[in-house]
């Protein structure tokens, strides 16, 4: 990896420019009104598998945004890496919260990034992620230093909930055969402290409808004599946790994988600053389940949150009006064990059972998945291990991640593969919210550790 290694370091200024580039495409996949932009980045993906030696690549419709596939068979009898990433970004709202435009790509230094950063909507999340991917193997091919076939499957709609990939999947398994599958969509404790992640929880998610009289009401008239919708649905929310902390929804913690003491106490050996983490953050407090760590709650542990509340009237000055109807959109993240559709379903009958008298409950079911969980004694762990301890010198720590990855879970129950998940992202990189950004240094060390990942497993697979 020598050749790889001196050849990516020559041109590390280009690939940073290049990436800048596709941040400048808003490919926003939740809003019709930039489908164009999707595409648009579609094609810029496939130009630049093209451009650096897949020796087949297509952009294959779906009945949403397209998937662009791209592969580099060396020879069959070798061993082949799936690489997996989304080039769909979430909305950039609020806007006004931005510091620079969201795709107008700006490079500036940060407390925790020194020597620059980059703020741009998709910045980490994912298109500098999966990009990494993409000039690694274009060093490894220029330096005729790849080890091993690859395959590249990036989709435009995982911030939508990856509606068609898993029907993309079911009808392209042969051409996406593989021995492993690679994901940078996740992130490492610190720049200082390389990790991989071994876990991914669950998701069930949800919409909720609480609706009272058959119109809105004037409060002055009506006021003390109807059910209001919004205190109904503000008291069943609150009643989803009891004073502990726990999720108070009958049967929600029957199927939950406990975790022993012994790898509580080895997980805990990961750097963790109760302190730091809340002024970060900016609050007095952590709150969670009673008898579990900040870290703990976060990872090995199912929670349940309100994503959004509304109802009545939000604008400006007042208006005394009693709704008809209230929202909200809940998302439970599960850990193993604990099954989406079933705890959908336990969510549905307790949230109907504890309505008041007076309103009407309606509970609407949206995209979920499975937890995922890697094992550290697979050949895929042991070679991502190894390929970080490689550029960082240090060996890499095992972790939960608290996020949701659903299609981790399909892809091991469709294509019978592993998926490996090699994050470079950090906590504070602001993903999902105004002003993310990716370290210079998280991406450039993320391209320079990849090849290594290829080398290792390669290795591990002949012995």
């Amino acid at each position: 990896m020598y050749k790889t290694q001196d050849y990516l370091q020559q041109h590390l200024e280009r690939f940073t420019h290049e990436l800048l580039e596709l941040l400048r495409i808003p490919s926003v996949s939740a809003d019709p009104a930039y489908q164009k932009e999707v595409l648009h980045c579609a094609e810029a993906v496939a130009k630049h598998l093209e451009k650096i030696g897949m020796n087949h690549v297509e952009i294959i419709a779906t009945k949403g945004h397209p998937i662009v596939f791209g592969q580099k068979i060396i020879d069959p009898k070798l061993p082949t890496v799936l690489v997996y990433g989304h080039y769909d970004v979430q909305p950039a709202d609020p806007m006004d919260l931005w510091h620079s435009p969201p795709f107008e790509p700006l490079i500036k230094p940060t407390e925790i990034h020194p020597e620059g950063a980059i703020f741009a909507r998709g910045a980490c999340d994912d298109k500098g992620q999966f990009f990494m991917h993409v000039k690694a193997v274009e060093s490894m091919l220029a330096c005729d230093e790849l080890p091993c076939n690859v395959k590249f499957m990036i989709e435009g709609e995982e911030e939508i909930g990856s509606e068609n990939l898993g029907l993309f999947v079911k009808e392209h398994k042969t051409q996406l055969s593989a021995d492993i599958i690679l994901v940078s969509d996740t992130g490492m404790l610190a720049n200082d402290v390389p990790s991989v992640t071994t876990g991914l929880r669950g998701l069930s998610y949800v919409e909720v409808q609480v609706t009272g009289p058959n119109r809105d009401l004037h409060s002055g008239l009506y006021g003390g004599c109807v059910k209001n919708p919004i205190n109904a649905l503000c008291d069943m929310i609150a009643s989803l946790h009891d004073e502990q902390g726990k999720i108070t929804v009958e049967g929600f913690y029957d199927s939950v994988l406990e975790i022993s003491r012994a790898d509580r106490d080895a997980m805990a050996k990961a750097p963790f600053s109760e302190k730091a983490y809340k002024k970060a953050l900016d609050i007095e407090e952590t709150f969670g389940e009673a008898g579990y760590t900040t870290p703990e709650r976060g990872s090995i542990r199912p929670t349940l949150d309100v994503n959004g509340i509304w109802g009545g009237y939000t604008g400006e000055g007042a208006k005394t009006v009693i709704a008809s109807q209230a929202f909200a959109k809940i998302s439970m993240r599960l850990v193993p064990n604990q099954d989406p559709e079933e705890i959908t379903q336990l969510f549905q009958r307790h949230f109907k059972k504890i309505a008041p008298v007076g309103v009407r409950v309606k509970v609407t079911p949206h995209h979920g998945g499975q937890p995922a969980v890697t094992p550290l004694d697979s050949m895929g762990y042991k070679a991502a291990a190894m390929a970080y301890e490689s550029t960082f010198g240090k060996a890499a720590i095992p972790v939960r991640s608290g996020g949701s990855i659903p299609i981790v879970a399909m892809f091991e129950q469709e294509l019978g593969l592993k998926t490996i998940l090699m994050g470079f992202g950090l906590d504070s990189d602001a993903i999902h919210s105004p002003n993310e950004h990716y370290g210079l240094y998280n991406y450039r060390m993320g391209i320079k550790t990849i090849p290594y990942f290829y080398k290792h497993f390669v290795e591990l697979s002949k012995s």
